[in-house]
């Protein structure tokens, strides 16, 4: 092999590698320090997701709190889950796919489309931070 059939083998990699990452496109792309674990949004910040859960969508003219209530944990409605303490992720991935039009219920639907990549992670991080009342079948079961 020649220096330079050593020399492009490295290159080429690298470019590769650079090419399957993605990059930066946008202004709210996150960087691998500042990335959720496995949501690709940036990083949550309780206090800013706390801010935006008591905020009035335009959409509905609602809040997360009027539907889910303080902490996430008292719902309006029975069939409404109670989100304080879940995980965090699993609340990004679940807006995320409303605003993509990947899961359906019309009033999230409306909620999460005017929702950016960094309000995602805020209320994720926010309501994920909140006391748990989640009750698993097995607890439901051991209490009868």
């Amino acid at each position: 092999m020649t220096r330079l059939h050593l020399l492009a083998l490295p290159v080429a990699t690298a470019l590769l590698l650079s090419a399957c990452s993605g990059g930066a496109e946008g202004e709210h792309a996150a960087t691998a320090e500042n990335r959720s674990s496995s949501a690709g949004l940036p990083r949550g910040r309780v206090e800013q997701g706390e801010a935006l859960a008591h905020t009035k969508g335009e959409a509905t003219g609602q809040s997360c709190i009027d539907c889910h209530g303080p902490d996430g944990n008292q719902p309006l409605d029975a069939t409404y889950p109670k989100l304080g303490g879940q995980y965090a992720d699993y609340l990004a991935h679940a807006l995320q796919a409303y605003r993509a039009g990947e899961r359906s219920n019309a009033l999230m639907a409306n909620q999460a489309t005017g929702l950016n990549d960094q309000e995602i992670a805020d209320l994720a991080a926010y309501f994920g931070s909140r006391p748990s009342q989640i009750v698993t079948l097995e607890a439901t079961h051991s209490q009868r």
